[in-house]
C-alpha cells in the first residue's frame, strides 16, 4: 500500500492495517470488519468517488458510514455527515451548503435519497455502497454507481496539505440554518497524537461508537481506535435501550458518551456496583456531568478512570479534561457539576470579558481557546469566522470565542463550566444560571434527568423558571418547598411538569428549544 502523508487524518488507519490486517476493526449488528477488509472497502469507495471533493455520507452506524470516511479522505476530499434520522429537509440543506457532489449512502440512505434530491439540488453522483432490492428510482439526473464495480486499488491521491478539510460537521446555527464548521487533517491529527499520549490504547481495546456521524464526538471514536489497531463496537437498536448490557456482552475496554446515556442507564438500574469491570476508560463529553453520576459510574466500574471532557465543535471535538477523584474532586465541583479541567498541552484558554480582556481568577468569562486544534472556521462563511475566531488584544494568536461562561476559582483551581451565554437569563432583573437552579432539582428529586427553564419570557428576559422532571411522579409542591430552603424566590420553579423522557436533540443532549415549545403550547 503506498505511503500517505503523515499529517493525513487517515495515516493512523493506514499504520494499522499494515501491523494489524487480521484484527477485527468493526464489530456491527450484522458482523465483523477486519482492518485489510476495511481497507478494501474503504479503497473501492475512494475509487468510485475519484476527485469528489466534499463526498456526503448518508449511512447509519453500518460498515457503509466508516469506509465511506476512509474511502472519501483516501481519494483527498472531506467528508460530509449526514444522518438518517433527520428530516429530508435539513439534509438537504447541509448537502446544498457543503457543496457536495457525490453521496455514499447505505440501503437506509438510498431510500431516503428521492426525498432529498429535490429539482432544486444539482447533479449529484450517488456511490450505492449497499444496494437495496428493487433498486430505489433515483432522478435520473443523479448517476449512481456501485463500488463493487471498482477494482479495489488504492486512491489518486496520496498526500494532502495540512489545512485541507478531513470533513464538514454542520452544527445548528443561530439563524435557524445550519453552519459548517471545517476540520482540516492537521486538526484530527493534533486531537488524536494528544490523547493517543494520554490513553495508550492498543490493539486489544474495545471501543463504543454511541455517536452518529453527525455529532463531532464520533470522531474520537473513530480515529482513536484506528490509531492503535482496536476494534470500534457498534450498539444495535436493542443495544442502545440497554447500554449497560451492550457493554458487558462485547467487554468493552473504552466507554464515550454524552452524561445523558449514563443518567438512561442508571435509571435502568444498569450501574450496580461493580456491574461494568471491562471498563478501563470512561469519558464523558457533550453536555454538564452532575457529580452524583460520575461517583455512580466510577462505582458500576471501579477498574476505570473516569473522565470528563469538553469541546466545542470548532476546537475539534475536545480541548480539556478533567480527571474524576471522588470524594477529592467534590469540593471542586460547582453547582453539582463536574469541572472541565484543564487543555490539553499545547492548547491556551483564556477568559475574557466582552471586551475581550481576560479576567481575574475568581471571576467568570467566557472561554477563548488557542491552538492546532481551532479549526479553518465556518464552511463559505467568512462574516461569522471573522466574528468568532479573533485574536484578542495584547495577544498574538488567534483565539476562537466558544460562547460558553467558565470560571476558575484560584489561580490553580480546574476551568469550571457555568453555562452558555445563551443561557444565562435575567429573571426579575436578577442574573441567573439556569445549571445552579437544575443542580438544586437533582438535589431535591434524586433524579438526573431534569431541567430549568427561564419562562415566561419578556422583553428583558424572563418572568420566572418552570421545571421539567422525568423518571416517574415527584412532590412537587415538597419539591418546590425544598428548592425555597435553597434558592432565592425568584429562581424557584414557579411550576414543575413530570415528562416521560425529557426530549432530546439528535445528539443526545437536552433539547430546551422543545420544552420552551411544549410551554408555549400549554399556555392558554
Amino acid at each position: 500500500m503506498p505511503p500517505t502523508s503523515t499529517h493525513a487524518a487517515q495515516s493512523g488507519f493506514l499504520r494499522s492495517v499494515e501491523q494489524y490486517p487480521d484484527q477485527v476493526c468493526l464489530r456491527w449488528d450484522g458482523g465483523t470488519l477486519t482492518y485489510a477488509q476495511m481497507a478494501e472497502r474503504a479503497m473501492r469507495l475512494a475509487n468510485a468517488v475519484g476527485d469528489t471533493s466534499p463526498v456526503a455520507i448518508l449511512a447509519g452506524r453500518t460498515p457503509t458510514a466508516y469506509a465511506g470516511v476512509l474511502g472519501t479522505l483516501m481519494a483527498g476530499g472531506a467528508y460530509v455527515p449526514l444522518n438518517t434520522a433527520y428530516p429530508a429537509d435539513r439534509n438537504r440543506v447541509i448537502l446544498e451548503r457543503s457543496g457536495a457532489s457525490a453521496v455514499i449512502a447505505d440501503g437506509e440512505g438510498l431510500a431516503q435519497l428521492p426525498a432529498i434530491l429535490t429539482e432544486t439540488v444539482p447533479e449529484t453522483l450517488i456511490v450505492a455502497d449497499d444496494p437495496v432490492d428493487p433498486p430505489v428510482p433515483i432522478d435520473a439526473r443523479h448517476p449512481v454507481v456501485s463500488p463493487r464495480d471498482s477494482r479495489a486499488a488504492f486512491a489518486s491521491r496520496t498526500t494532502v496539505e495540512r489545512d485541507a478539510p478531513a470533513y464538514l460537521m454542520f452544527t445548528s446555527g443561530s439563524t435557524g440554518v445550519p453552519k459548517g464548521v471545517a476540520v482540516s487533517h492537521a486538526n484530527v491529527r493534533a486531537l488524536v497524537s494528544r490523547l493517543s499520549a494520554r490513553y495508550r490504547l492498543t490493539s486489544a481495546d474495545r471501543l463504543s461508537q454511541m455517536f452518529d456521524l453527525t455529532f463531532d464526538l464520533s470522531v474520537f471514536d473513530q480515529f482513536m481506535t484506528w490509531e492503535a489497531g482496536a476494534c470500534l463496537v457498534c450498539p444495535s437498536r436493542a443495544d442502545l435501550v440497554n447500554p449497560a448490557g451492550f457493554i458487558r456482552e462485547h467487554e468493552l475496554t473504552v466507554w464515550f458518551s454524552v452524561p445523558s446515556a449514563a443518567m438512561f442507564m442508571r435509571r435502568l438500574g444498569g450501574l450496580a456496583p461493580g456491574s461494568l469491570p471491562s471498563l478501563r476508560w470512561s469519558l464523558f463529553c457533550g453536555e454538564p456531568l452532575p457529580a452524583e453520576l460520575a461517583d455512580a459510574w466510577s462505582a458500576a466500574a471501579p477498574g476505570a478512570t473516569l473522565e470528563n471532557l469538553y469541546g466545542p465543535t470548532e476546537v475539534t471535538v475536545a480541548c480539556t479534561v478533567y480527571r474524576w477523584r471522588g470524594e477529592a474532586s467534590r469540593p471542586q465541583c460547582i453547582h453539582g457539576i463536574v469541572p472541565i479541567g484543564e487543555p490539553f498541552p499545547g492548547l491556551d484558554v483564556m477568559l475574557a470579558n466582552a471586551s475581550l480582556q481576560e479576567v481575574p481568577a475568581g471571576d467568570r468569562g467566557e472561554l477563548m481557546v488557542s491552538g492546532d486544534q481551532v479549526t479553518l472556521g465556518y464552511w463559505n462563511d467568512p462574516e461569522r469566522t471573522q466574528a468568532a475566531f479573533v485574536v484578542p488584544p495584547g495577544r498574538s494568536a488567534k483565539y476562537y470565542r466558544t460562547g460558553d461562561v467558565v470560571t476558575r476559582r484560584t489561580p490553580d483551581a480546574p476551568l469550571c463550566y457555568l453555562g452558555r451565554m445563551d443561557h444565562q437569563v435575567k429573571i426579575l432583573g436578577h442574573r441567573v444560571e439556569l445549571l445552579e437552579i437544575e443542580a438544586a432539582l437533582r438535589e431535591a428529586t434524586g433524579r438526573d434527568s431534569v431541567a430549568a427553564a427561564a419562562w415566561p419570557r419578556t422583553e428583558s428576559g424572563a418572568g420566572g423558571v418552570v421545571a421539567f422532571v422525568s423518571g416517574g411522579p415527584v412532590d412537587a409542591p415538597g419539591v418546590r418547598a425544598t428548592l425555597a430552603l435553597r434558592l432565592p424566590p425568584y429562581m424557584v420553579p414557579r411550576q414543575i411538569h413530570e415528562l416521560p423522557e425529557l426530549p432530546l436533540t439528535a445528539n443526545g443532549k437536552t433539547d430546551r428549544r422543545a420544552l420552551e415549545l411544549l410551554l408555549e403550547r400549554r399556555e392558554p
